[in-house]
């Protein structure tokens, strides 16, 4: 089996968690005795190859982040330059996933992806979805490795299942995404918690990428104020 994995996330590789998930997809993949090629949507160069693998392989994956309800405009994009016929049949399957770490964060996504197979004459071949995978760029730190690096495993566990299966519809693929919605007692662990840490985590990425400013500073209120 080769299977074509299309990146759609809109970051460059080296802050894509998206790719760093695929990796993983793809050493299961490797490990079970499939092929895999990919094309990263946020490199340009690569688009006309992604469309003429589009065209001719009949296994196709896209990966891709869920920015708050909204699939990256980059992706649509690359959809639409997409023919909407084909001589060949093909299998369209998605890796879905996002910051928040609730299954049912995702469903409406999950069901916008699920239309789009028929718009290309695809068959639709399930959606991986699991969230939390923010906290993968944190894996350096050594609070955060194990864990992540199990999170990580478990996409090439994944990759192994659908070297075997050939699509996401396995009931090991709808347990992947975890708990639907956590109980009570987590979101207020949260709360309490966790949000005081995300928050410090957030604070360190901003200081890397250069802000100067408090991430709750508010300098157009500030010059409402002045007016």
């Amino acid at each position: 089996m080769h299977i074509v994995i299309i990146n759609g996330s809109p970051r460059v590789l080296k802050f894509s968690n998206t790719d760093k998930i695929i990796q993983s997809f793809g050493k299961g993949l490797q490990e079970s005795g499939a092929t895999y090629e990919l094309y990263s949507l946020s490199n340009r160069k690569e688009w006309d190859a992604a469309r003429e693998a589009f065209i001719s392989y009949e296994q196709i994956i896209f990966a891709l982040p869920l920015y708050v309800e909204c699939v990256p405009s980059i992706m649509l994009e690359f959809l639409e330059s997409l023919p909407t016929e084909r001589q060949h049949p093909a299998q369209m399957s998605f890796i879905l996933h996002g910051g928040f770490d609730e299954g049912h964060q995702m469903r409406l996504c999950e069901r916008f992806l699920q239309s789009l197979p028929e718009q290309f004459g695809c068959t639709y071949g399930g959606c991986l979805t699991q969230g939390g995978s923010f906290l993968i760029r944190m894996r350096d730190d050594e609070k955060m490795k194990k864990a992540m690096e199990a999170k990580l495993d478990g996409y090439t566990k994944m990759g192994q299942s659908f070297a075997s299966h050939g699509n996401f519809m396995t009931t090991e693929a709808r347990k992947f995404t975890g708990p639907e919605k956590n109980p009570w007692f987590v979101h207020l662990l949260f709360r309490l918690f966790i949000k005081r840490l995300v928050r410090k985590n957030f604070e360190h990425f901003a200081q890397q990428w250069g802000c100067t400013r408090p991430l709750d500073d508010k300098p157009y209120l500030r010059l409402e104020i002045k007016r």
